[in-house]
């Protein structure tokens, strides 16, 4: 019996004793000082890729198959005009989506009554043949496209941009808070946590959503002189930014 109650003795002491520097290595790890900073960089650069969504939409007041026959034969024109125009050895590439046929209803006293059949389609053009853009959209309303929706501006370097800000970021955010705890008497002594990310703001980015026919008449009116539609990228702001904690002595 003596036995069996001096190693349950010696199971309490050392359960005791390793409870006891658990609190207190809990303790001093709540109690450990540390500091914050906010960080961030930034630079402005000329886009290289554009990607024009340009939509194909007709109608048919009979029949949905007329419709249907007609938006294939006008988007696969435009998809081959275009695809002519790019470089698939460099990335670029012409795809179709968000196609949508449906017929269009009118209401009037709960009846319901067929107005037509609309059929729509979107002829999407990726290149970094930024400059020919204008051609782009003018080949493919010349084409039978009926409507530009959107022009998207990107930089093909992103991701290698946005490491280096983030490591300049990170320069920052370094030299900050070893400021901050020299400032208090304090020292840094290692990272608590850190994370950051990019984003970019077009700091100039001109509306393109527009009708094909009045970017026609457009077009038409500079096709004297040669100039095709007036494409600019302007200029893409890349952030990054980047908030850190350092603990300290």
């Amino acid at each position: 019996m003596k036995k069996y109650f001096t190693a349950a003795l010696i199971v309490a002491m050392t359960v005791g004793f390793v409870s006891s520097g658990t609190m207190k290595a809990a303790a001093e790890a709540i109690e450990r000082g540390f500091v914050s900073v906010s960080t961030s960089a930034n630079t402005e650069l000329p886009p290289d890729i554009v990607e024009i969504n340009i939509a194909v939409q007709t109608e048919d007041a009979k029949s949905l198959q007329k419709a249907t026959d007609e938006n294939k034969a006008i988007s696969d024109k435009v998809y081959s005009e275009l695809s002519s125009m790019i470089n698939a050895q460099n990335g670029d590439y012409v795809k179709t989506a968000n196609f949508n046929a449906a017929p269009i209803y009118s209401y009037k006293n709960d009846k319901k009554n067929l107005i037509k059949y609309e059929v729509s389609n979107n002829v999407i053009v990726h290149t970094k043949n930024i400059k020919d853009a204008g051609k782009m959209i003018d080949k493919a309303i010349s084409s039978g496209a009926t409507n530009i929706n959107d022009i998207t501006f990107s930089i093909s370097s992103y991701d290698k941009q946005c490491d280096e800000l983030l490591s300049i970021a990170a320069k920052k955010a370094y030299n900050r808070a070893g400021l901050l705890a020299s400032s208090a008497g304090n020292t840094l002594a290692g990272i608590k946590n850190i994370n950051g990310s990019c984003s970019t703001s077009e700091a100039i980015r001109p509306q393109y959503r527009m009708l094909a026919k009045n970017v026609a008449m457009s077009a038409s009116a500079d096709s004297a002189e040669g100039s095709a539609s007036p494409i600019q990228g302007g200029v893409i702001k890349l952030f990054a930014n980047l908030n850190a904690s350092y603990f300290v002595k």
